[in-house]
């Protein structure tokens, strides 16, 4: 039995929902990426998707789309997104059993690839969403 690459929490599917329908009509989904930055070494990207890519994976819950670009597939493979609002900030949170570190601020962190052969060992295989 193989798993997605990510997966949304009911609260993250609301958010990406409410987001594209309030993007007008080209909206379709968002787009989950990672770049290099911050005190940690490296920052989540969301962007709004109105053409996806081909080459990007497909994760849906609920109607809501988020595609996950392929250079963060493998600091990714596993990850819920999640959303959360408290008294001082909102925004999508992620919980990746690949990250080593976080900054203070928790703006950034430190990933490492999964591990893919731990995976294969434990009989998870990584199917795409194509």
């Amino acid at each position: 039995m193989g798993f997605a690459i990510m997966s949304m929490t009911e609260a993250a599917a609301n958010r990406v929902k409410a987001i594209v329908e309030n993007s007008g009509p080209g909206a379709r989904g968002l787009r989950v990426g990672i770049k290099k930055g911050g005190c940690a070494g490296m920052e989540y990207t969301i962007d709004l998707v109105t053409e996806p890519n081909a080459k990007d994976d497909l994760i849906e819950r609920d109607g809501a789309k988020v595609w996950v670009e392929p250079s963060a597939v493998l600091y990714l493979l596993g990850t819920e997104m999640g959303f959360e609002s408290t008294t001082l900030r909102s925004g999508f949170t992620f919980t990746n059993p690949n990250q080593t570190s976080a900054c203070g601020c928790g703006e950034s962190v430190e990933l490492k690839p999964a591990d893919l052969a731990a995976l294969a060992a434990q009989g998870n295989a990584v199917v795409p969403a194509h």
